[in-house]
């Protein structure tokens, strides 16, 4: 690479190799002169306002690719299944979700990426609950230029990995939901268990098999539970009856089941008191009482990455820890924020 600077004064009929940036504090960001841009002679004021007394000519040699070039190549081989890249500006492309879904990120070749020389990648979290054009991650290169090898060595960890980030959709699953508590099943008070469940279902694009109420009874609840998967259910919300009070017999109704209890008890607050149980292919959650009064819980973290197909184990509960704890914030932002970031 030939590079050569000049002063502004003498840049009049030549053309910048670079984006010019201009920062204008809570107005405005973006390029003043865009790559390629002639310089002319109204324009030597600007780049004086702007600090910038010298500019870069330059000619690129064999090996050298530029940063727009550069960022575009590495975006084409992040950006997988359920993604589409914007870019490059200022050398930066950025990657975006072609539809509602569960963003996963490669966490390895995330990090293998990152630590070539003069590349960067970011990225959302895992797991991260995403909308349709949400903007997923950024990448570029550090230097305007840089050598061929570091963007192929980029390309080939994106290849080897088969993935770096996808966008899963939500698959239709027609939900069966089973309200516990004798309070609720002898109409003693009013039930505001279902219509919270409902609104979750729903905001993920899911249906309702049917909701049906049971008294605490486990072997009532257990028959409730085989009836809804014989009838096609792909999913079995149970609620309430979580905890340890004598009266609270949801979980060993989920075990009378049949079911096979991958966990019960995750490090979530609030959730903790949460159960998943298996039976064959269909998910069965046991859902603590919380998820009635917290906007953001367990259920919010755990449901989303059911719905894109993901059969969860043991692990993939218990590494929930970090990012487990809801900081009640006065106004909401999840899934905007670190709760759920685990895994």
């Amino acid at each position: 690479m030939k590079l050569q600077t000049v002063a502004v004064h003498d840049a009049v009929g030549k053309m910048i190799c670079h984006d010019i940036t201009r920062i204008v504090k809570g107005e405005f960001k973006g390029a003043v002169f865009k790559k390629g841009h002639i310089v002319q002679p109204e324009d030597i004021p600007v780049l004086l306002k702007i600090g910038k007394e010298n500019i870069y000519i330059m000619e690129l040699d064999d090996g050298d690719v530029h940063e727009d070039i550069a960022g575009l190549r590495l975006g084409n081989a992040v950006g997988g299944e359920g993604t589409y890249r914007r870019g490059p500006v200022e050398g930066k492309v950025s990657i975006y979700a072609e539809f509602d879904g569960l963003l996963k990120i490669n966490l390895p070749a995330l990090e293998a990426v990152n630590d070539l020389p003069d590349v960067v990648l970011s990225t959302l979290h895992n797991n991260t609950r995403v909308k349709k054009d949400q903007l997923l991650a950024g990448t570029k290169v550090i230097p305007l230029i840089v050598e061929e090898e570091t963007v192929a060595a980029g390309e080939e960890i994106c290849r080897a990995a088969d993935w770096i980030m996808k966008v899963l959709p939500f698959k239709s699953r027609q939900a069966g939901v089973i309200i516990t508590g004798n309070e609720v099943y002898k109409q003693r008070i009013r039930d505001s268990f279902g219509p919270v469940i409902k609104e979750k279902l729903q905001a993920l694009g899911q249906g309702i098999l049917r909701m049906e109420y049971a008294p605490d009874d486990s072997a009532e609840i257990s028959t409730k539970i085989k009836s809804m998967v014989a009838d096609g259910a792909g999913l079995v919300i149970v609620t309430g009856g979580m905890s340890v009070d004598p009266e609270d017999v949801t979980p060993r109704a989920i075990e009378l089941s049949g079911a096979e209890v991958i966990k019960y008890g995750a490090p979530v607050f609030p959730g903790a008191m949460f159960m998943l149980a298996y039976s064959g292919d269909i998910p069965i959650l046991g859902v603590p009482a919380c998820s009635m009064f917290f906007r953001a819980t367990i259920v919010d973290i755990i449901l989303p990455r059911l719905l894109a197909g993901e059969r969860l184990g043991r692990k993939d509960i218990t590494m929930l820890g970090q990012g487990g704890l809801c900081q009640g914030c006065d106004i909401c932002r999840f899934p905007n924020c670190t709760f759920g970031t685990g895994g």
